[in-house]
């Protein structure tokens, strides 16, 4: 099966997240040189930049050494190769988004688990109540997700709208072509 028009958005706009995130976390590693610093006040206390090195999945969860590491490497390239795979049969701009915002972030990560043995995290909202540090990566992740739930909400709701719309024209139809009661 040929890659639809919305395939190519998909994974253009993966492409892009993997490049901004990447470059993003250069300019924490090596231009800021956040590893040694540590942290950085931007708009203390709502805003810092601050170096994490998240060895375990979202949140810093489920943290298992070399073997995790390589595990989550693995599952998150087959994740984001069957959201590909999805990507291809895309039929909806949003879905596209998407699938690209998702594929972009997983893959973001995968690549620092490979280089550094965790996924770089920088940006830190603790001082407005979040408590977790994420980074470019992760934000496409969650967003992508958001869209994927509105993606199906909407989907589910036009197909709705189309049958019902489909059996008032049946109804009308066969009410134009019944024949006339008799008294």
């Amino acid at each position: 099966m040929k890659p639809t028009r919305l395939a190519f958005v998909a994974y253009t706009l993966a492409l892009g997240v993997i490049v901004v995130d990447q470059i993003t976390k250069a300019w924490m590693l090596f231009g800021l040189h956040l590893r040694e610093v540590g942290q950085i006040l931007v708009l203390d206390p709502w805003f810092n930049l601050s170096f994490v090195l998240n060895r375990g999945v979202s949140f810093g969860l489920l943290t298992g050494g070399e073997t995790g590491r390589w595990l989550l490497t693995a599952f998150a390239i087959v994740v984001a190769a069957g959201l590909a795979w999805w990507a291809r049969r895309a039929d909806r701009p949003l879905l596209a988004i998407a699938l690209g915002s998702v594929i972009g972030g997983a893959l973001g990560n995968v690549i620092d688990r490979i280089r550094f043995g965790g996924v770089v995290d920088f940006l830190d909202f603790s001082g407005i109540g979040f408590p977790w540090v994420f980074n470019v990566a992760d934000s496409a992740i969650s967003i992508g997700i958001v869209l994927l739930i509105l993606d199906s909400l909407l989907s589910e709701r036009h197909a709705k709208q189309q049958a019902e719309a489909a059996k008032r024209r049946d109804d009308a139809a066969a009410s134009v072509g019944a024949a006339p009661e008799k008294s």
